[in-house]
């Protein structure tokens, strides 16, 4: 069977989709994907560094959360950053999908983590919205342009769609 090349991230159009035998595909680094896998590179390089990310979005799709929205909200983001071109380059934001954080009552949360090692803003690090299985693309697309920009999330955005947090002094 003569192997096809094809990109492999999850947000394309394979989704969840893993390599087949036979199948070649590449991530978006260019890396060669392990049969099974979808975006797992065939010859890893542990010295190589990661892409880097000015923006971490830690979404929750554990059982309950990721059932608030009945969709696939991190691929959904993805293509959002994609089409904005957050997807890659010093403003990069990245969506990663988490375990339960135990806050199922402000279904579905997202937790934002700025690379202060880099350019992050420090006034976007560790905040956390809920109730993100109700924003509406403009709204992802508004947060989206707010963190490249590096302007303050709380500044900007309406109190309650932030969770508030208990700090131990």
């Amino acid at each position: 069977m003569p192997s096809t090349l094809t990109n492999s991230h999850t947000s394309s159009q394979y989704g969840a989709n893993p390599v087949k035998e036979g199948e070649v595909r590449l991530n978006e680094m260019g890396s060669e994907v392990i049969e099974g896998y979808t975006c797992k590179p065939k010859n890893y390089d542990a010295q190589r560094p990661i892409m880097h990310y000015k923006t971490l979005l830690l979404l929750c799709d554990d059982e309950r959360c990721g059932r608030a929205g009945k969709t696939d909200k991190a691929s959904e983001l993805r293509e959002i950053l994609k089409d904005m071109g957050l997807n890659k380059g010093a403003n990069r934001i990245k969506v990663s999908r988490t375990g339960c954080y135990g806050a199922c009552r402000f279904r579905q949360v997202c937790q934002v983590t700025e690379n202060t090692q880099a350019n992050g803003n420090p006034k976007n690090n560790a905040l956390w919205l809920r109730y993100t299985h109700n924003f509406k693309e403009q709204d992802w697309r508004d947060i989206f342009t707010l963190l490249a920009e590096d302007k303050s999330l709380q500044e900007k955005l309406e109190s309650k769609h932030f969770i508030p947090m208990k700090v131990y002094n």
